[in-house]
């Protein structure tokens, strides 16, 4: 009898100590916890039971690289997936090669007008090209990078750090393509592929 009633009683004791763990952790899920580099398993753990953003709301793509209305679209991004007459005013014509645009022209009737970044970033690149044009390239994030090129009166170099709508250049022109006058040649890379800047502006990454 008495061990019938020691084992009841162990039994009785492990469905309350589970019970108690159980309470814990659902309470501990609901308050904030603190993580620190001495317990990475239980950062693990915790992590795995977090939903994190990718990004903040703050990090979101601004309109446009530039911050002037009278600043028009003067030739699309090359979209494969576009109808013909779309995809022929997207090709550049330069000494009897065709080339298609991977990016945006935008200009503002011939006039130079104010480049600005479109997104919190470090300045990777910065170089001077007849041909293409002054060219100021930014990263974002390890997947996101924008190009503004055709650029001139340069604000900024290499590793820099701009802000969201910050000043960087004003447009300019280049040899490659002089019948566009003065204009902003932009591009705008995910995972270092080209994609249309059109479809990402006033969206979260």
């Amino acid at each position: 009898m008495n061990k019938i009633f020691n084992r009841k009683l162990v039994y009785g004791l492990y469905i309350t100590a589970l019970c108690t763990l159980f309470v814990s952790l659902v309470v501990l899920s609901d308050k904030p916890q603190k993580v620190t580099l001495e317990s990475p398993s239980g950062a693990l753990d915790i992590l795995s039971k977090i939903s994190l953003p990718v990004m903040e709301e703050k990090d979101t793509i601004i309109g446009r690289p530039y911050n002037n209305e009278e600043v028009t679209v003067v030739q699309n991004y090359y979209d494969y997936r576009g109808e013909e007459n779309e995809q022929t005013a997207s090709i550049i014509f330069y000494q009897d090669t065709y080339i298609q645009s991977n990016g945006i022209s935008y200009s503002m009737n011939n006039e130079a007008f104010d480049v600005v970044a479109i997104l919190d970033g470090e300045v990777i690149e910065v170089s001077e090209d007849t041909l293409l044009g002054n060219t100021i390239k930014i990263k974002h994030s390890e997947s996101v990078v924008s190009v503004y090129q055709s650029v001139n009166d340069i604000k900024v170099s290499v590793g820099d750090t701009v802000t969201k709508g910050m000043l960087i250049a004003t447009s300019s022109t280049s040899n490659i393509n002089s019948a566009l006058n003065n204009h902003l040649y932009f591009e705008l890379l995910i995972d270092d592929i080209n994609v249309n800047p059109e479809e990402y502006y006033d969206k979260s990454l």
